[in-house]
């Protein structure tokens, strides 16, 4: 299944894109999504990661399907 990634931020920065298309077994889950994208990339292991599938927070354990979109991105803080 093709799922499409989207980094914002800090997360375009440490990844050099802010779009990749990636293709995943059946049953993956966003938890197996951020764990594959952050080992090809190690840069998003030192932020704290928010994910967005469809534009809903989900946590890591929520499926991902066929054309799904997660955005994955930093914590943001202001005052």
């Amino acid at each position: 299944m093709a799922v499409t990634l989207l980094f914002f931020g800090a997360t375009a920065d440490a990844v050099g894109k802010r779009e990749i298309k990636i293709e995943l077994g059946d049953g993956a889950t966003v938890g197996q999504v951020l764990g594959n994208i952050t080992q090809t990339h190690p840069g998003l292991g030192v932020h704290k990661l928010l994910i967005a599938l469809n534009e809903e927070y989900v946590s890591l354990d929520t499926s991902v399907k066929d054309g799904d979109t997660l955005a994955i991105f930093t914590a943001v803080s202001g005052g």
